[in-house]
C-alpha cells in the first residue's frame, strides 16, 4: 500500500544498542591495558650499578675528609724530617696536637710509637676548613655535604620582629543607656567635652564626656543613622543614614541647615576633609561622593568600586581620600582628577573598617580574614596582625600611644600593639539584662581626643566607656610575646 511503513530489516532488528561509556571508564580501561602490557617488569627496580656506587662513595669521602687526609699526609712528612734530626719526642707531641682524634691515639703517640695507626678524626661542628692543601686537590666541597649533619648545631638567627610595647589593660568603667535602638555611629567634639551617637531609633544624642549625662537629642532622620562627623572649623555636625540623606546640623541653633541629595541608596560612612571644606560620603550605590559643605553641591562622584563603600577617611596630602568596600578592595583617590591612584587587593573579605594612625604615615584595615597594616602614601603592605579575630569587624580605632582597638560582630573587643601587631587583650562585652546573647555586637567605637578613653556603641542599645587600668603593672600583666616563626607577606 502506498504510504504504509516498510517492515524493519531483520539485521537491524537483531542489532543491540551500544552502551554509552563514561570518560572515566574508558581511561581506566586504557590504564589496565597499559598495566597488563608492562606487568612482567612492574614493581621491579633497576639493578644497581657497582661502578657508579664506587664513584659516589669516593667523591663523598674526598668531599668530607679530603682536607683532613691531606693534613695527615703533610704532618707525616714533617714527622719524618724532624725524626731524622733526632727529635722524636717533639714530633709525637706535635702530632698529638695537630690531629684531632681520640685520647688513645694521642697517648700512643706520646709513648713514641711512630708506627701507631691514626684513627679517623671526629667531625668538627662546622665542618672541615678548606686549606691550601685541599685546594690543590681540586675537590669540590658542596655546602650541603659540609653542613648536612650539623643542622642542629647551626646558630639561630634572632627574630627581627619588633618587640611590643607594654600597654596596661583596658576596663569598662561606665555603661550609658538612653537609645531605643542599636547604636550605630559615634563622633567626638574637637574640644573633647561631649560626643554624639547615632542610633537605629532615628535620633542623634549628645552626651557629656566627663559625667556621661544626656545633653541633647536631635531628630530629623527617618532611618537609622550610620555615620557622624563633627567639624573642627565650624559649629557643624554632619550625619548620614539609611534614608539616603546627608544632613548638616548647626549646633548653635540645633537644627538642620543643609541637606545633601544625590545618593541612590543608604549612606554607610562619612568623613570630613581635615584642611578643606569638603565632605565625603560612601554608601550602597558603590560610589564615594564629594560634597562642598557650603553650597550643598556635589563636587564629584568617585566611582570604581563594585560593591558598597562602607569605610572612608581623608588626609591632607595625597592620597587625600581612601575608601574600603564590600568588594574587598581599598582604593586611593586623586581628589583633583577624581580618579583612582591605586587599588589594594590584599583582603579576601569586605573591608568594613579602616583606621588612620594619628602620627605615623600608615593605616590599618580590617576584614573578616585579617587585620592588615599599610604604609602611606604608596600603600605598601607592612604586615598582618599576629592573630585573627575570626569575626566580622565593624569598627576600629587607634590612638597616639599605639593601641589599636577592633570591635567584632560577636561582641569581642580586642586591643593590639600597633608596632608589632601583638594582641595584648581580648575583652568580651556583656549584654544588658533582658537582651539576647546575639545582641552582643559592637557597631562603632572611637577614642576621645586625648586617646585616654574609648567609647563603644553596641547592639544592646547601650554605650560603654573604657579606660586603662591604673593599677596594672608589667609584673601583674606581663607580656607573653613569641615572635612569629613565619608570617604572611600578603
Amino acid at each position: 500500500m502506498p504510504g504504509a511503513m516498510a517492515a524493519p530489516h531483520p539485521a537491524a532488528a537483531m542489532e543491540l544498542p551500544v552502551e554509552p561509556q563514561s570518560l572515566k571508564k574508558l581511561s581506566l580501561k586504557s590504564l589496565k591495558r597499559a598495566l597488563d602490557l608492562f606487568s612482567p617488569i612492574h614493581g621491579h627496580c633497576s639493578p644497581p650499578d657497582p661502578q657508579s656506587k664506587r664513584i659516589r662513595i669516593s667523591y663523598k669521602v674526598q668531599a668530607e675528609y679530603g682536607s683532613v687526609t691531606n693534613l695527615a699526609g703533610q704532618q707525616a712528612g714533617e714527622q719524618n724530617v724532624i725524626g731524622e734530626q733526632g727529635k722524636g719526642d717533639q714530633t709525637s707531641t706535635s702530632m698529638a696536637l695537630a690531629l684531632p682524634g681520640s685520647q688513645e691515639a694521642k697517648a700512643s703517640q706520646n709513648d713514641g710509637n711512630q708506627n701507631a695507626i691514626i684513627p679517623a678524626p671526629t667531625m668538627l661542628p662546622k665542618g672541615p676548613e678548606i686549606g691550601p692543601a685541599s685546594r690543590n686537590t681540586g675537590a669540590v666541597v658542596s655546602v650541603t655535604d659540609r653542613y648536612q649533619s650539623t643542622s642542629a648545631l647551626m646558630e639561630r638567627i634572632p627574630s627581627r620582629w619588633p618587640r611590643p610595647i607594654w600597654h596596661p589593660p583596658w576596663r569598662n568603667y561606665r555603661v550609658i543607656s538612653g537609645h531605643l535602638g542599636w547604636v550605630r555611629s559615634i563622633a567626638f567634639d574637637p574640644s573633647n567635652t561631649w560626643f554624639c551617637t547615632g542610633s537605629a531609633d532615628r535620633t542623634i544624642k549628645i552626651w557629656d564626656v566627663a559625667s556621661g549625662r544626656l545633653k541633647l537629642t536631635l531628630t530629623g532622620h527617618i532611618e537609622q543613622i550610620r555615620g557622624l562627623a563633627v567639624s573642627q572649623r565650624h559649629t557643624y555636625l554632619f550625619s548620614a543614614g539609611d534614608d539616603k540623606q546627608v544632613k548638616c546640623w548647626d549646633l548653635e541653633q540645633n537644627k538642620v541647615i543643609r541637606s545633601y541629595h544625590g545618593h541612590l541608596s543608604g549612606v554607610y560612612c562619612l568623613s570630613l576633609h581635615p584642611t578643606i571644606d569638603v565632605l565625603l560620603t560612601g554608601g550602597r550605590d558603590s560610589v564615594c561622593r564629594v560634597w562642598d559643605i557650603r553650597t550643598k553641591a556635589m563636587v564629584m562622584a568617585l566611582s570604581g568600586h563594585e560593591n558598597t563603600v562602607c569605610s572612608v577617611f581623608a588626609r591632607p596630602t595625597d592620597p587625600q581620600v581612601v575608601t574600603g568596600s564590600h568588594d574587598s578592595t581599598i582604593k586611593f583617590w586623586d581628589l583633583v582628577a577624581g580618579k583612582t591612584m591605586a587599588t589594594l587587593t590584599h583582603h579576601k573579605k569586605s573591608v568594613r573598617a579602616m583606621a588612620l594612625h594619628p602620627k605615623e604615615r600608615a593605616f590599618a584595615s580590617a576584614s573578616a580574614d585579617n587585620i592588615k597594616k599599610f604604609n602611606l602614601p604608596k600603600g605598601e603592605f607592612l604586615h598582618n596582625m599576629l592573630l585573627q579575630q575570626k569575626t566580622i569587624i565593624n569598627s576600629m580605632a587607634v590612638n597616639e600611644d599605639g593601641v589599636l582597638a577592633t570591635a567584632g560582630d560577636n561582641g569581642s573587643l580586642w586591643f593590639w600593639d600597633w608596632k608589632s601587631g601583638y594582641n595584648f587583650q581580648q575583652a568580651q562585652t556583656i549584654v544588658q539584662p533582658g537582651s539576647l546573647d546575639s545582641e552582643a555586637c559592637i557597631y562603632a567605637l572611637s577614642y576621645d581626643i586625648s586617646g585616654s578613653r574609648l567609647v563603644t556603641c553596641e547592639a544592646d542599645k547601650t554605650i560603654k566607656m573604657w579606660k586603662e587600668d591604673p593599677s596594672a603593672t608589667p609584673e601583674t600583666h606581663p607580656l607573653n610575646f613569641k615572635p612569629p616563626k613565619e608570617f604572611r607577606r600578603y
